[in-house]
């Protein structure tokens, strides 16, 4: 290996080793209570050379962010088998979705905190606009499928598209949450994965029972 090569290769081990420390961090102590020190201290390197790879502690947070969103979703397009029921796509999606938060219980408690205090990170605008973005992909994901199966007949109303893609997000957020992060080690992925599925086959049962019109009376 060259010098430059060997270099290039140190520079991008501290970087990785920076995230990583950060992302640690960030999951046990909550963003606010972190500082440039406390990263610096846990990757055992000195705040300058921070300095050197990232402007600031809300860069490094958004970085995390980014890199896990993209990950997950080259993951994601390779799963979903469009040529299956929306129903099985939604199934594919909760499936994966679990899976990915599972292997990295940190990177949910980080999203989680984007998600429901992004003004409490003092993030620049256009940074927010680009996180936003970013995960934004997967609700895209969601609407694509609950759009393709009004399209196909296999769902029934329409109307209900974006309390559709509440629902699917509440429902998984909501119940990794619960337990993510309590109760007995040895049940808890039993639950979260028995829990979505159960929820996810109730939605799925309501979207393809038919809306009642007005005035219809069953007969």
């Amino acid at each position: 290996m060259t010098p430059v090569a060997r270099r290039l290769k140190e520079k991008e081990q501290r970087r990785k080793a920076i995230l990583k420390a950060s992302q640690r961090l960030f999951s046990r102590k909550g963003y606010q209570s972190v500082s440039v020190e406390d990263i610096a201290r846990k990757a055992r390197i000195s705040k300058g050379t921070i300095y050197l790879y990232f402007r600031s502690k809300e860069e490094i947070y958004a970085r995390i962010l980014m890199n896990d969103i993209e990950v997950f979703h080259e993951k994601l397009f390779d799963i979903i088998d469009e040529s299956g029921t929306a129903a099985d796509m939604l199934l594919q999606f909760s499936d994966f979705y679990v899976d990915f938060f599972l292997n990295d219980r940190e990177l949910f408690r980080i999203l989680m905190t984007f998600m429901l205090r992004a003004d409490d990170l003092n993030f620049s605008e256009e940074m927010n606009k680009h996180l936003i973005r970013a995960a934004n992909k997967s609700v895209e994901i969601v609407d694509r499928i609950l759009e393709h199966g009004f399209k196909t007949g296999e769902f029934c109303n329409k109307k209900g598209l974006m309390k559709g893609r509440n629902v699917v997000w509440g429902l998984l957020n909501g119940i990794i949450s619960l337990h993510l992060f309590a109760g007995k080690e040895s049940t808890r992925e039993k639950r979260i994965r028995s829990n979505v599925r159960e929820g996810l086959e109730v939605f799925i049962k309501g979207l393809k029972t038919p809306v009642s019109s007005p005035g219809d009376t069953g007969k």
